[in-house]
């Protein structure tokens, strides 16, 4: 498993990762890349706990992502099953096991102060936090050849993982309205989200 996880984890991670993991008793599974989702915890019916991290991560968030799971599990387990899956034990758990990470040999300094700013309160997904995902996907291997909805001009036609069209609108706040063009519908979009842009 150490092996393993050097591929995947920044260098000086890999070693309390691995303690973490032997220590929760959860069975790790690394898996082909999911659009919607970067992991997964579930706790089996015969009482065993597994998790799935996307392979296609960078290392910097495959680390966050796992412990964001692992968080999961031991609240869980602190708590009792009817806490909130993200809920303030599960954001309490994630803090005080991801602290021990936020450090300049794990991450690039340039990472710290917004890791520092999303750990304050951390969200479901980390996708969330557009400035922290903007920031995580530069260290992504093919990051060159994505474009963001933040990125397009009013009015710019994209397509998205499903194959649905959309039209770029006004900014509302954080995310920005987009309007379905097959239906008309109106949604709403971080401003990371991942496109194809088809007209501008």
């Amino acid at each position: 498993m150490d092996e393993i996880l050097k591929k995947y984890l920044p260098e000086r991670a890999v070693s309390p990762c691995f303690e973490l993991i032997q220590n929760t008793g959860v069975h790790l599974k690394i898996v082909n890349e999911r659009v919607t989702r970067h992991g997964d915890y579930r706790r089996l019916p015969d009482g065993k706990h597994k998790i799935t991290v996307n392979a296609s991560l960078n290392k910097y968030r495959f680390l966050i992502t796992l412990i964001h799971e692992i968080a999961h599990l031991v609240a869980f387990e602190k708590y009792g099953k009817q806490i909130k899956p993200h809920g303030m034990e599960w954001k309490h758990t994630f803090q005080h096991l991801m602290l021990p990470f936020i450090r300049p040999e794990i991450f690039p300094s340039k990472l710290l102060p917004l890791l520092a700013n999303h750990f304050r309160n951390p969200k479901a997904s980390s996708s969330t936090d557009a400035n922290l995902s903007i920031a995580l996907k530069k260290y992504d291997v093919n990051d060159s050849d994505k474009t963001y909805v933040f990125e397009l001009p009013l009015g710019s036609i994209f397509r998205i993982y499903n194959g649905k069209l959309f039209k770029k609108g006004n900014r509302r706040v954080k995310r920005y309205e987009c309007v379905e063009i097959g239906t008309g519908k109106m949604y709403l979009f971080q401003p990371n989200a991942e496109i194809e842009l088809i007209k501008d």
